[in-house]
């Protein structure tokens, strides 16, 4: 191998460890729900090449309302599931959809794409 073979394949390993970190390990800021006047926790959440917010706060024990707008058209987020409370829903492009839940233990209870590849959590307290 010459230098420059070495350059790149070191600028490669790089790159690669830069977006496992970013994906995987890099802190997000946490979106908390709002409580409405009828003690519903509200959030809305935008999906768009992913979620935003993508991590979502809420107390256990009070319904909790999911407002996802999809705001694209891309098939990979046309559906979201949410296996730990057995929710699987379509989003239709370019409008918002409802999911309503009541979370009764606390943890961190992930959301993701039909294909798995976008991915949210929602942080029960």
């Amino acid at each position: 191998m010459d230098a420059s073979a070495i350059t790149v394949t070191l600028f490669g390993l790089a790159l690669a460890g830069f977006v496992v970190w970013y994906f995987f390990f890099s802190s997000r800021p946490v979106a908390s729900a709002m409580s409405s006047s009828g003690g519903v926790q509200e959030v809305d959440i935008t999906v768009k090449g992913g979620y935003s917010p993508d991590v979502i706060e809420v107390e256990r024990g009070k319904p909790v309302r999911l407002n996802f707008y999809r705001d694209e058209e891309n098939s990979c987020s046309e559906e979201l599931l949410m296996p730990d409370f057995n929710i699987r829903r379509g989003l239709p492009a370019f409008k918002t959809t409802g999911i309503d839940l009541l979370p009764q233990q606390p943890g961190r209870f992930e959301f993701t794409c039909g294909m798995g590849m976008l991915r949210g959590s929602l942080l029960v307290k």
